[in-house]
């Protein structure tokens, strides 16, 4: 197992995170960095255990590679509010994905998406803001985090935020036409409240 600078200790934590399941019961245990600017590397999240969706992605693409696989992630982007990010694996040819979220639907996916574009529709009817809007528009391209090695971006103390803006700038495929994002409903009481696994912070 290649160590990727990690300590024998962080290490020994990454290893047994050896399913896409696993990384999200790990990630889903740990409480949400609400702050929002914050693009803190896995070592970072390894220490403080917390995590936005961000370092939430960003820690699950590395447990992926420690344990062998490619650290892929995508930016799925809405409109009156927050972008989301997620990293992605395949099994068999098959996408699913893994998430932090302050909301139940936003987060994991098992794979049986046959497609990017598959895997991020199945994201539209959960991905709402406080006033009941849906908010989904776009899904970013495939993106492998090895771009960014020279970073040292899963174990440094640096802010992250150029690898978040690279994820904001990368192109970006509509999800549906200007015509039907005017006539879309509101998101109904019963799932929005059920829906939300913590309220936004004042």
């Amino acid at each position: 197992m290649e160590n990727y600078g990690f300590t024998t200790r962080e290490l020994r934590v990454l290893g047994t995170l050896n399913t896409p399941a696993k990384i999200q019961d790990f990630i889903d245990g740990l409480p949400y960095d609400h702050d929002e600017e914050s693009y803190r590397s896995p070592r970072w999240v390894l220490r403080t255990r917390r995590a936005n969706c961000f370092e939430g992605a960003i820690f699950a693409a590395a447990a992926r590679r420690v344990n062998g696989h490619e650290p892929l992630v995508i930016e799925l982007r809405a409109v009156r509010d927050e972008s989301h990010a997620l990293c992605v694996y395949r099994v068999d040819n098959l996408w699913g994905a893994i998430g932090k979220s302050k909301f139940v639907g936003l987060r994991y996916r098992e794979p049986i998406f046959k497609s990017i574009r598959e895997l991020a529709l199945s994201y539209f009817e959960f991905y709402y803001n406080y006033a009941y809007q849906k908010t989904l528009r776009k899904y970013s391209i495939l993106f492998n985090l090895k771009v960014f090695d020279e970073l040292d971006w899963m174990t440094t103390e640096k802010s992250l935020k150029s690898i978040g803006e690279h994820l904001g700038e990368i192109p970006h495929y509509r999800i549906l036409p200007k015509k039907i994002e005017r006539r879309l409903r509101t998101v109904d009481s019963l799932l929005f409240e059920r829906g939300i696994i913590e309220r936004k912070k004042s």
